[in-house]
C-alpha cells in the first residue's frame, strides 16, 4: 500500500543557469527537443507504422521502448529542468512504498523561460488526451490488440502528467484537498449570497383589493 509523503522543498539547488536569455529564447533547447521527441515518435509510428508493416510484434516493441525512454526523460530530467518539478517513489526498510512531491524551493526567474514552461505543460497534457482520443476510436472500430499500446501509453504519459499535478498544485494541499476547499468555497460564498439577498430584497406591495 503506498503512503504519500508531503510534498517537500528542495533544498538542495537544482542544475539551473542564472544568465538571462532574450524573451522567446529557450534556455535548454536540447532538453526542450527531448521532451517531445520519444512522445511524439511514438504516436507517429502508431498512426502509420501499418503502412510499411503488416505486423504487429515489431511495432508494438519499437512504440513500448519510445514510451519508455520517454517516461524516463520526462520524469528524471526535462521536468526537473524546465519547470523546476520533480516526483519519484521509494520503498522504505519495512517494504512499504512511498511517493515523493517536490517543487523548487523560490522563484524560478532567471531559471526558465515561459516557453519552456509552456511548451513542457502542453506537451504533458496534450497527448494523454489524444492517446485517450485514439484509445475510444480503437475500441469503436474493435482494433482491441492495438488498443494495448494506447493503454500503456495512456499509463505512461498519465503518470508523468499526475506527478506533476501533484507537484504542482501539491504543495501545500494535495489536489483532492484542493478541491474540497475550492468547492467549500463556492458553497460558502453561496450561501453567504443567499443570505444577502434575503435581507436586501424588497417586501412586496400588497395591492389594494378592488371593491364592487
Amino acid at each position: 500500500m503506498a503512503n504519500n509523503v508531503p510534498l517537500l522543498d528542495n533544498e538542495e539547488p537544482l542544475d539551473f543557469g542564472e544568465e538571462d536569455l532574450p524573451k522567446g529564447r529557450l534556455k535548454h533547447p536540447v532538453v526542450t527537443t527531448f521532451h517531445l521527441l520519444f512522445r511524439t515518435a511514438a504516436l507517429v509510428v502508431y498512426e502509420f507504422c501499418g503502412i510499411f508493416s503488416s505486423s504487429f510484434i515489431g511495432p508494438f516493441i519499437f512504440i513500448v521502448v519510445l514510451l519508455s525512454l520517454d517516461f524516463w526523460t520526462v520524469k528524471n530530467i526535462t521536468g526537473r529542468l524546465m519547470v523546476g518539478l520533480r516526483w519519484w517513489n521509494y520503498i522504505d526498510d519495512e517494504g512499504q512504498s512511498h511517493w515523493v512531491f517536490e517543487a523548487k524551493k523560490g522563484g524560478l526567474q532567471g531559471r526558465v523561460t515561459k516557453m519552456e514552461v509552456r511548451i513542457f505543460w502542453v506537451a504533458l497534457v496534450a497527448f494523454p488526451v489524444l492517446w485517450s482520443i485514439i484509445l475510444l476510436i480503437a475500441v469503436v472500430f474493435s482494433r482491441f490488440q492495438w488498443a494495448i499500446i494506447v493503454v500503456i501509453a495512456l499509463t505512461l504519459t498519465g503518470s508523468n502528467l499526475y506527478g506533476y499535478v501533484r507537484c504542482k498544485l501539491g504543495k501545500s494541499d494535495s489536489i483532492s484537498q484542493s478541491f474540497k476547499n475550492m468547492a467549500a468555497g463556492l458553497v460558502q460564498r453561496q450561501m453567504v449570497s443567499n443570505v444577502t439577498s434575503m435581507f436586501t430584497r424588497a417586501p412586496p406591495t400588497a395591492t389594494p383589493s378592488s371593491t364592487v
